[in-house]
Protein backbone atom coordinates (compact mmCIF):
# COMPACT_ATOMS: atom_id res chain seq x y z
CA UNK A 1 0.00 0.00 0.00
CA UNK A 2 1.25 3.33 -0.88
CA UNK A 3 2.08 5.70 2.22
CA UNK A 4 -0.20 8.47 2.93
CA UNK A 5 0.77 11.88 2.86
CA UNK A 6 -0.86 15.09 4.11
CA UNK A 7 0.58 18.04 2.80
CA UNK A 8 -0.01 21.18 5.52
CA UNK A 9 0.96 24.34 3.08
CA UNK A 10 0.60 23.01 -0.53
CA UNK A 11 0.38 26.49 -1.76
CA UNK A 12 3.59 27.84 -1.08
CA UNK A 13 7.21 26.98 -2.05
CA UNK A 14 7.59 23.53 -0.60
CA UNK A 15 4.10 22.57 -0.90
CA UNK A 16 4.32 22.71 -4.51
CA UNK A 17 7.77 20.81 -4.88
CA UNK A 18 6.12 18.33 -2.47
CA UNK A 19 3.45 17.56 -5.15
CA UNK A 20 6.15 17.35 -8.11
CA UNK A 21 7.56 14.76 -5.77
CA UNK A 22 4.62 13.00 -4.88
CA UNK A 23 3.57 12.64 -8.79
CA UNK A 24 6.48 11.08 -9.15
CA UNK A 25 6.28 8.30 -7.19
CA UNK A 26 4.35 5.21 -6.66
CA UNK A 27 5.42 4.80 -2.87
CA UNK A 28 3.23 7.52 -1.96
CA UNK A 29 -0.23 8.92 -2.47
CA UNK A 30 -1.54 12.66 -1.20
CA UNK A 31 -4.63 12.33 0.94
CA UNK A 32 -5.34 15.86 1.97
CA UNK A 33 -3.84 19.40 1.37
CA UNK A 34 -4.18 22.85 3.18
CA UNK A 35 -3.59 26.15 2.67
CA UNK A 36 -4.10 29.65 3.88
CA UNK A 37 -5.89 31.79 1.86
CA UNK A 38 -5.09 30.96 -2.11
CA UNK A 39 -8.05 28.85 -2.58
CA UNK A 40 -7.89 28.66 -6.37
CA UNK A 41 -4.46 27.24 -6.34
CA UNK A 42 -5.55 24.94 -3.51
CA UNK A 43 -8.46 23.65 -5.62
CA UNK A 44 -6.73 23.07 -8.80
CA UNK A 45 -3.87 21.03 -6.92
CA UNK A 46 -7.10 19.14 -4.87
CA UNK A 47 -8.25 18.21 -8.55
CA UNK A 48 -4.99 17.01 -9.72
CA UNK A 49 -4.26 15.22 -6.74
CA UNK A 50 -7.96 13.47 -6.50
CA UNK A 51 -7.59 14.43 -2.73
CA UNK A 52 -11.14 13.85 -0.82
CA UNK A 53 -10.58 16.50 1.59
CA UNK A 54 -9.04 19.70 1.71
CA UNK A 55 -8.40 22.64 4.22
CA UNK A 56 -8.30 26.77 3.63
CA UNK A 57 -7.39 28.83 7.58
CA UNK A 58 -9.62 31.69 6.48
CA UNK A 59 -13.29 31.06 6.25
CA UNK A 60 -14.12 32.86 3.05
CA UNK A 61 -11.49 31.55 0.91
CA UNK A 62 -12.41 27.53 2.21
CA UNK A 63 -16.22 28.47 1.50
CA UNK A 64 -15.13 29.44 -2.29
CA UNK A 65 -13.60 26.56 -2.71
CA UNK A 66 -15.69 24.09 -1.14
CA UNK A 67 -17.98 25.74 -4.01
CA UNK A 68 -16.19 24.82 -6.84
CA UNK A 69 -14.63 21.61 -5.35
CA UNK A 70 -18.13 19.38 -5.10
CA UNK A 71 -16.51 16.41 -4.45
CA UNK A 72 -14.33 17.56 -2.21
CA UNK A 73 -14.73 17.88 1.63
CA UNK A 74 -13.14 21.54 2.13
CA UNK A 75 -12.70 22.29 6.16
CA UNK A 76 -12.02 25.72 7.74
CA UNK A 77 -10.19 28.14 10.26
CA UNK A 78 -7.32 26.55 12.33
CA UNK A 79 -9.40 24.15 13.74
CA UNK A 80 -10.60 22.86 10.00
CA UNK A 81 -6.48 22.19 9.91
CA UNK A 82 -6.42 20.20 12.82
CA UNK A 83 -9.52 18.05 11.43
CA UNK A 84 -8.15 17.79 8.40
CA UNK A 85 -5.65 15.62 10.25
CA UNK A 86 -7.68 13.25 11.78
CA UNK A 87 -10.06 13.33 8.49
CA UNK A 88 -6.86 11.85 6.11
CA UNK A 89 -5.75 9.48 8.46
CA UNK A 90 -2.46 10.13 6.90
CA UNK A 91 0.74 8.03 7.76
CA UNK A 92 2.64 11.00 7.37
CA UNK A 93 2.22 14.63 7.93
CA UNK A 94 4.52 17.56 5.84
CA UNK A 95 3.92 20.46 7.60
CA UNK A 96 4.90 23.48 5.26
CA UNK A 97 3.21 26.28 6.83
CA UNK A 98 5.14 29.29 7.19
CA UNK A 99 5.61 30.64 10.38
CA UNK A 100 4.13 30.09 14.01
CA UNK A 101 0.59 29.40 12.29
CA UNK A 102 2.71 25.99 12.11
CA UNK A 103 3.05 24.99 15.52
CA UNK A 104 -0.63 23.50 15.88
CA UNK A 105 -0.68 21.60 13.52
CA UNK A 106 2.40 20.09 14.13
CA UNK A 107 1.14 19.54 18.08
CA UNK A 108 -2.14 17.58 16.17
CA UNK A 109 -0.02 15.70 14.31
CA UNK A 110 2.50 14.58 17.04
CA UNK A 111 -0.20 13.90 19.49
CA UNK A 112 -1.84 11.73 16.99
CA UNK A 113 1.43 9.64 16.82
CA UNK A 114 1.66 10.53 13.22
CA UNK A 115 5.14 11.34 11.83
CA UNK A 116 6.00 14.42 10.81
CA UNK A 117 8.24 15.88 8.13
CA UNK A 118 9.02 18.98 9.42
CA UNK A 119 9.78 22.24 7.05
CA UNK A 120 8.02 24.37 9.76
CA UNK A 121 10.85 25.32 11.72
CA UNK A 122 9.36 28.21 13.90
CA UNK A 123 7.39 24.95 15.69
CA UNK A 124 10.59 24.07 16.97
CA UNK A 125 11.91 27.32 17.61
CA UNK A 126 8.54 28.59 19.69
CA UNK A 127 7.80 25.53 21.09
CA UNK A 128 11.25 23.68 21.68
CA UNK A 129 11.64 21.31 24.02
CA UNK A 130 7.93 21.14 24.47
CA UNK A 131 7.46 19.69 20.88
CA UNK A 132 10.44 16.92 20.97
CA UNK A 133 8.49 16.02 24.62
CA UNK A 134 5.74 14.98 22.96
CA UNK A 135 7.06 13.37 20.08
CA UNK A 136 8.77 10.78 22.34
CA UNK A 137 5.96 10.78 24.43
CA UNK A 138 3.49 9.64 21.87
CA UNK A 139 6.52 7.57 19.37
CA UNK A 140 6.10 9.82 16.10
CA UNK A 141 9.24 11.18 14.68
CA UNK A 142 10.32 14.35 13.18
CA UNK A 143 11.82 13.91 9.66
CA UNK A 144 13.54 16.98 9.13
CA UNK A 145 13.01 18.57 5.81
CA UNK A 146 15.03 21.96 5.90
CA UNK A 147 18.42 21.30 3.41
CA UNK A 148 21.11 21.75 6.63
CA UNK A 149 19.09 19.89 8.94
CA UNK A 150 18.08 17.16 6.38
CA UNK A 151 21.84 16.52 5.58
CA UNK A 152 22.96 16.48 9.16
CA UNK A 153 20.30 14.04 10.14
CA UNK A 154 22.24 11.48 7.07
CA UNK A 155 25.21 12.52 7.98
CA UNK A 156 24.79 11.51 11.94
CA UNK A 157 23.36 7.95 11.41
CA UNK A 158 25.44 5.47 13.07
CA UNK A 159 27.33 7.35 15.11
CA UNK A 160 27.29 7.43 18.72
CA UNK A 161 26.56 11.15 20.65
CA UNK A 162 30.74 10.60 21.96
CA UNK A 163 31.84 10.80 18.31
CA UNK A 164 30.58 13.98 17.52
CA UNK A 165 32.49 17.24 18.26
CA UNK A 166 30.18 19.98 16.41
CA UNK A 167 27.66 20.21 13.59
CA UNK A 168 28.32 22.62 11.31
CA UNK A 169 24.99 24.54 9.05
CA UNK A 170 26.30 26.37 5.88
CA UNK A 171 24.57 29.71 4.73
CA UNK A 172 24.56 30.62 1.51
CA UNK A 173 25.17 34.40 2.44
CA UNK A 174 22.07 36.40 1.09
CA UNK A 175 21.64 38.30 -1.93
CA UNK A 176 24.32 41.06 0.61
CA UNK A 177 27.28 39.15 1.66
CA UNK A 178 30.55 41.34 1.66
CA UNK A 179 28.45 44.13 2.09
CA UNK A 180 28.62 46.54 5.04
CA UNK A 181 26.25 49.43 4.63
CA UNK A 182 22.82 47.98 4.28
CA UNK A 183 21.17 50.96 5.50
CA UNK A 184 19.31 51.55 1.42
CA UNK A 185 18.52 47.65 0.93
CA UNK A 186 15.16 47.62 -0.78
CA UNK A 187 12.19 44.88 -1.02
CA UNK A 188 13.15 43.48 -4.30
CA UNK A 189 16.62 43.44 -3.56
CA UNK A 190 16.16 41.72 -0.47
CA UNK A 191 13.66 38.89 -1.98
CA UNK A 192 16.49 38.48 -4.79
CA UNK A 193 18.42 34.87 -3.38
CA UNK A 194 21.34 34.03 -5.30
CA UNK A 195 20.45 30.50 -5.02
CA UNK A 196 17.47 29.44 -3.66
CA UNK A 197 13.64 29.28 -4.10
CA UNK A 198 11.69 30.36 -1.56
CA UNK A 199 8.63 32.48 -0.01
CA UNK A 200 8.98 36.14 1.52
CA UNK A 201 9.90 36.07 4.84
CA UNK A 202 12.28 32.81 4.34
CA UNK A 203 13.99 34.84 1.77
CA UNK A 204 14.69 38.36 3.67
CA UNK A 205 15.53 36.13 6.55
CA UNK A 206 17.66 34.65 4.63
CA UNK A 207 19.25 38.17 3.54
CA UNK A 208 19.61 38.93 7.67
CA UNK A 209 21.08 35.77 8.10
CA UNK A 210 17.76 35.59 10.98
CA UNK A 211 16.95 32.23 8.83
CA UNK A 212 20.42 30.59 9.58
CA UNK A 213 19.85 31.78 13.65
CA UNK A 214 16.82 29.90 13.81
CA UNK A 215 17.74 27.22 11.96
CA UNK A 216 20.69 26.86 14.75
CA UNK A 217 18.24 26.83 17.36
CA UNK A 218 16.57 23.55 15.44
CA UNK A 219 19.48 21.87 15.16
CA UNK A 220 19.51 21.92 18.87
CA UNK A 221 16.39 20.72 19.57
CA UNK A 222 16.63 18.01 16.62
CA UNK A 223 19.66 16.74 17.81
CA UNK A 224 20.06 17.22 21.17
CA UNK A 225 23.40 19.46 20.89
CA UNK A 226 24.09 22.39 22.67
CA UNK A 227 24.78 25.74 20.93
CA UNK A 228 28.57 25.90 21.77
CA UNK A 229 29.08 22.93 19.67
CA UNK A 230 26.60 24.08 16.29
CA UNK A 231 28.56 26.65 14.40
CA UNK A 232 27.45 28.07 10.99
CA UNK A 233 29.63 28.85 7.79
CA UNK A 234 28.94 30.79 5.03
CA UNK A 235 29.22 29.09 1.46
CA UNK A 236 27.91 31.14 -1.26
CA UNK A 237 28.02 27.80 -3.78
CA UNK A 238 25.12 26.46 -1.69
CA UNK A 239 26.68 22.76 -2.77
CA UNK A 240 28.05 22.04 0.80
CA UNK A 241 24.53 22.12 3.00
CA UNK A 242 26.10 20.76 6.57
CA UNK A 243 29.32 19.53 7.66
CA UNK A 244 29.76 17.08 11.35
CA UNK A 245 33.01 17.44 12.85
CA UNK A 246 34.04 13.35 14.71
CA UNK A 247 36.38 13.42 17.70
CA UNK A 248 38.70 11.88 15.93
CA UNK A 249 39.66 15.06 13.53
CA UNK A 250 37.35 13.85 10.53
CA UNK A 251 34.87 15.73 8.82
CA UNK A 252 32.02 14.61 7.07
CA UNK A 253 30.09 16.70 4.45
CA UNK A 254 26.44 16.70 2.67
CA UNK A 255 26.76 17.64 -0.98
CA UNK A 256 24.02 17.91 -3.22
CA UNK A 257 22.38 20.60 -5.59
CA UNK A 258 20.22 23.07 -4.11
CA UNK A 259 17.12 21.71 -4.92
CA UNK A 260 14.42 21.33 -2.45
CA UNK A 261 13.14 18.50 -3.70
CA UNK A 262 15.81 15.97 -2.51
CA UNK A 263 15.25 16.91 1.11
CA UNK A 264 11.59 16.67 0.75
CA UNK A 265 11.84 13.77 -1.08
CA UNK A 266 14.30 11.90 1.34
CA UNK A 267 12.07 12.82 4.05
CA UNK A 268 8.69 11.60 2.17
CA UNK A 269 10.19 8.03 1.09
CA UNK A 270 12.37 7.95 4.27
CA UNK A 271 14.02 5.38 4.72
CA UNK A 272 14.28 4.95 0.93
CA UNK A 273 16.05 6.73 -1.36
CA UNK A 274 15.04 7.50 -4.92
CA UNK A 275 15.95 9.09 -8.26
CA UNK A 276 15.21 13.13 -7.94
CA UNK A 277 18.09 15.11 -9.01
CA UNK A 278 20.76 15.05 -10.84
CA UNK A 279 23.95 14.48 -8.39
CA UNK A 280 26.28 17.75 -8.28
CA UNK A 281 29.36 17.27 -10.83
CA UNK A 282 31.95 19.04 -9.07
CA UNK A 283 34.16 19.46 -11.86
CA UNK A 284 31.42 21.91 -13.46
CA UNK A 285 31.06 24.00 -10.43
CA UNK A 286 34.85 24.27 -9.97
CA UNK A 287 35.04 25.77 -6.40
CA UNK A 288 33.52 25.88 -2.91
CA UNK A 289 34.24 28.55 -0.74
CA UNK A 290 34.02 29.11 2.62
CA UNK A 291 33.65 31.88 5.06
CA UNK A 292 32.94 33.18 8.66
CA UNK A 293 29.80 35.08 8.60
CA UNK A 294 29.80 38.84 9.13
CA UNK A 295 27.93 39.07 13.05
CA UNK A 296 28.08 42.88 13.07
CA UNK A 297 26.88 43.35 10.18
CA UNK A 298 24.22 40.54 10.27
CA UNK A 299 23.44 41.15 13.81
CA UNK A 300 20.18 38.69 13.45
CA UNK A 301 22.42 35.86 13.44
CA UNK A 302 23.51 36.69 16.79
CA UNK A 303 20.12 37.81 17.89
CA UNK A 304 19.30 34.05 17.18
CA UNK A 305 22.33 32.26 18.95
CA UNK A 306 21.50 34.52 22.31
CA UNK A 307 18.17 33.90 22.29
CA UNK A 308 18.55 29.95 21.78
CA UNK A 309 21.10 30.17 24.27
CA UNK A 310 18.96 31.75 26.69
CA UNK A 311 16.23 29.44 26.35
CA UNK A 312 12.50 29.47 27.51
CA UNK A 313 10.05 32.21 25.41
CA UNK A 314 13.48 33.77 24.49
CA UNK A 315 13.30 32.13 20.46
CA UNK A 316 9.21 32.97 20.79
CA UNK A 317 9.88 36.35 21.31
CA UNK A 318 12.59 36.47 19.04
CA UNK A 319 10.29 34.54 16.17
CA UNK A 320 7.36 37.02 16.74
CA UNK A 321 9.22 39.91 16.74
CA UNK A 322 10.98 38.70 13.46
CA UNK A 323 8.24 37.83 11.85
CA UNK A 324 6.40 41.65 12.51
CA UNK A 325 9.58 43.18 11.68
CA UNK A 326 9.60 41.26 8.47
CA UNK A 327 6.04 41.98 7.07
CA UNK A 328 6.38 45.83 8.01
CA UNK A 329 10.13 46.15 5.87
CA UNK A 330 8.17 44.14 3.19
CA UNK A 331 4.91 46.72 3.07
CA UNK A 332 7.73 49.59 3.27
CA UNK A 333 7.37 50.97 6.81
CA UNK A 334 10.50 50.65 8.31
CA UNK A 335 13.98 50.15 6.56
CA UNK A 336 15.91 46.46 6.27
CA UNK A 337 18.38 47.77 8.92
CA UNK A 338 15.46 48.64 11.60
CA UNK A 339 14.35 44.83 11.53
CA UNK A 340 17.42 44.04 14.20
CA UNK A 341 16.66 46.74 15.81
CA UNK A 342 13.14 45.81 16.45
CA UNK A 343 13.81 42.20 17.58
CA UNK A 344 16.60 43.47 19.80
CA UNK A 345 14.43 45.62 22.19
CA UNK A 346 11.56 42.93 22.10
CA UNK A 347 13.97 40.70 23.86
CA UNK A 348 15.32 43.11 25.77
CA UNK A 349 11.88 43.91 27.31
CA UNK A 350 10.11 40.53 27.73
CA UNK A 351 11.71 39.03 30.31
CA UNK A 352 12.52 34.84 29.27
CA UNK A 353 10.48 32.35 31.18
CA UNK A 354 10.61 28.50 30.94
CA UNK A 355 7.35 27.44 29.42
CA UNK A 356 5.50 24.82 30.90
CA UNK A 357 2.60 24.69 28.41
CA UNK A 358 1.46 24.94 25.07
CA UNK A 359 -0.89 27.86 25.97
CA UNK A 360 1.80 29.90 27.32
CA UNK A 361 3.63 29.69 23.56
CA UNK A 362 0.97 31.22 22.03
CA UNK A 363 0.04 33.93 25.18
CA UNK A 364 4.29 34.66 24.54
CA UNK A 365 3.93 34.89 20.94
CA UNK A 366 0.79 37.13 21.19
CA UNK A 367 2.45 39.60 23.75
CA UNK A 368 5.88 39.57 21.74
CA UNK A 369 4.08 40.70 18.03
CA UNK A 370 1.92 43.74 20.17
CA UNK A 371 5.14 44.68 21.06
CA UNK A 372 7.02 44.42 18.03
CA UNK A 373 4.25 46.45 16.69
CA UNK A 374 4.29 49.21 18.82
CA UNK A 375 8.38 49.03 18.30
CA UNK A 376 7.94 49.67 14.49
CA UNK A 377 5.58 52.19 14.74
CA UNK A 378 7.96 54.11 16.85
CA UNK A 379 10.98 53.22 13.81
CA UNK A 380 8.66 54.99 11.19
CA UNK A 381 7.77 57.77 13.51
CA UNK A 382 11.90 58.23 14.34
CA UNK A 383 12.53 57.59 10.36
Amino acid sequence: MPKRVLILGSTGSIGEQALDVLARSRELRVVGLSAGTNWERLAAQATAAGVGFAALREPTAAARAQAELDSIRVLSGEQGVRELIAACEPDLVLNAIVGTAGLGPTIATLSAGIDLALANKESLVVGGDLVTILAEATGARILPVDSEHSALFQLLAGHEPGAVDKLVLTASGGPFRGRSDLSDVTPAEALAHPTWDMGGRITVDSATLMNKGLEVIEAHHLFGVPYSRIDVVVHPQSIVHALVELADGASLAHLGTPDMRVPISFALHHPRRVDVAAPVNLAEVGELNFEAPDFETFRCLGLAREAGATGGSAPCVLNAADEVAVEAFLGGRIPFTAIPVVIAEALGTIEPQPFAHFEEVYECDARARALAAELVERQRAAA
